[in-house]
C-alpha cells in the first residue's frame, strides 16, 4: 500500500480531530494516542488502519462513538409550551361551561315538555271518557229505526231533532278529542326532541370534561418538567441536610428561600401575599431569611373554596419537593411536616388561625 500523501494526511487528521472530540473515556485516550503518533482512523468502527512509513499495519480496536443525547428543552422552551396549553385549556373550560349552560337550558326546556305532556294527556283521557260515555248511552238507548219513526206515537220531527243533537254532539266531542290529540302529540314531540339534545349536549360536555381534564395532567407535566430544571443553590451534605446560608437582597431572605418563593409564586399565584423576613427574634426560620408564609386569606380570615385548597396543593408540592430543593419542614393546619420524618404531626394549639398556621403554609429551608 502507498504511503498516503500530505494533503491526504491533513484531511484525515482533521476529520480525527473532529471525531475525537465526541468520543469519551477510553476511545478518546486512544484516539489522541494515535493522533500524536500520526494515525488516522475511523470512529464508531471496531477496524483501524495504522500507516506507519511503508509499513502497514491493521489491529482491531473497540472505538464505539457516544451517543449523543438530544438536547433538554430550557426554562423558557417550556415556559412557552405551557402558556400554549394554558390557553387550550381556557378555551376548553370556557367550551365546557358554555356547554353545561346549553345542556341545563335543554333540560329545563324539556322538564316543561314534559310537564304540558302530562296536562294534555289528562285532558285527553278526560275528553276520551266522556265521549265513550256518550257513545255507551247512544248504544244503550238505542237509535230509533225509520219503521219506528213512521209508526210511532212520538213526533218524528222531535225524534230526528234528537239524533241530530245527539250526533252533532258526538262529532264536536270527536273534533275536540282530535285536536287534543294534537297537542298531546306536539307536547310529545317536543319531549322527545328535548330529551335528545339534553343527552347530546351531556355527552359533549362529558367529552369537554375528559379533554380538560387531560389538558390539566398535561400542563401539570410541563410545570414539573419546568420545577426539575432548578437546582437548590448551596452544599448538601452526605446526610442529606444543607449548609445554612446567609440571608441577601433587598427582601433579606437567602438564595435558597428565594428560589422556593419563586416557583411557589410562579406555579399557585398566592395572591394573598408572601411574607419571608421579619427581625423579631421568634426561634425560627423567619429572622434568619429561611422562612416564607404564603397567605390564603387576609385579616386571619379562615380560607375556604379554592384557597383551601391552594394551601393544600402547596403544601403537597413542598413535600414533593423538599429534598431536591432543600426545604427544611411544612406547618399547614395546625401540622407540621419534616424531612427527616417525611410524615405529618399534629402540634399544639397556638390560639389563633394565624398562629395555627390554618390562613397559609409555612416553609422553611435549611
Amino acid at each position: 500500500m502507498a504511503v498516503a500523501s500530505l494533503g491526504d494526511r491533513l484531511r484525515d487528521l482533521v476529520r480525527t480531530f473532529a471525531l475525537a472530540d465526541r468520543l469519551r473515556g477510553p476511545a478518546r485516550t486512544f484516539a489522541a494516542a494515535l493522533l500524536l503518533a500520526g494515525v488516522p482512523f475511523a470512529a464508531g468502527s471496531a477496524t483501524v488502519l495504522i500507516v506507519a512509513g511503508s509499513a502497514t499495519v491493521l489491529i482491531v480496536a473497540e472505538s464505539a462513538t457516544a451517543a449523543e443525547a438530544e438536547p433538554k428543552p430550557t426554562v423558557k422552551q417550556l415556559k412557552k409550551e405551557l402558556a400554549e396549553l394554558q390557553k387550550e385549556s381556557d378555551k376548553l373550560i370556557t367550551d365546557y361551561y358554555n356547554s353545561r349552560i346549553a345542556q341545563q337550558k335543554a333540560e329545563k326546556a324539556e322538564k316543561s315538555a314534559r310537564e304540558k305532556l302530562a296536562a294534555a294527556q289528562e285532558v285527553y283521557d278526560r275528553e276520551s271518557t266522556e265521549l265513550r260515555a256518550m257513545a255507551v248511552a247512544q248504544y244503550t238507548g238505542g237509535e230509533p229505526n225509520q219503521l219506528a219513526m213512521l209508526t210511532g206515537r212520538q213526533d218524528p220531527s222531535a225524534l230526528l231533532s234528537g239524533m241530530a243533537l245527539t250526533q252533532h254532539l258526538v262529532a264536536v266531542q270527536d273534533a275536540r278529542l282530535r285536536g287534543y290529540a294534537q297537542v298531546r302529540n306536539a307536547h310529545q314531540q317536543a319531549k322527545d326532541e328535548s330529551a335528545a339534545r339534553a343527552k347530546e349536549l351531556a355527552e359533549t360536555a362529558g367529552d369537554l370534561e375528559g379533554r380538560k381534564k387531560k389538558a390539566e395532567k398535561q400542563i401539570e407535566r410541563i410545570k414539573d418538567k419546568i420545577d426539575q430544571l432548578y437546582q437548590a443553590p448551596g452544599v448538601r451534605r452526605s446526610d442529606g441536610t444543607w449548609v445554612p446560608q446567609l440571608p441577601e437582597g433587598a427582601d433579606n431572605i437567602t438564595p435558597r428561600m428565594r428560589l422556593v418563593k419563586m416557583l411557589i409564586q410562579e406555579r399557585f399565584g398566592v395572591p394573598y401575599g408572601i411574607g419571608c423576613y421579619r427581625a423579631i427574634q421568634d426561634g425560627g426560620e423567619h429572622p434568619l431569611g429561611r422562612a416564607c408564609d404564603f397567605m390564603l386569606s387576609r385579616g386571619g380570615a379562615l380560607p375556604a373554596g379554592a384557597e383551601l385548597e391552594r394551601g393544600e396543593e402547596i403544601a403537597n408540592w413542598a413535600i414533593k419537593n423538599a429534598r431536591r430543593l432543600g426545604i427544611m419542614y411544612i406547618i399547614y393546619r395546625q401540622r407540621i411536616w419534616h424531612v427527616g420524618t417525611g410524615a405529618w404531626r399534629t402540634m399544639s394549639d397556638r390560639g389563633g388561625t394565624t398562629a395555627n398556621h390554618y390562613d397559609h403554609p409555612h416553609i422553611s429551608v435549611y
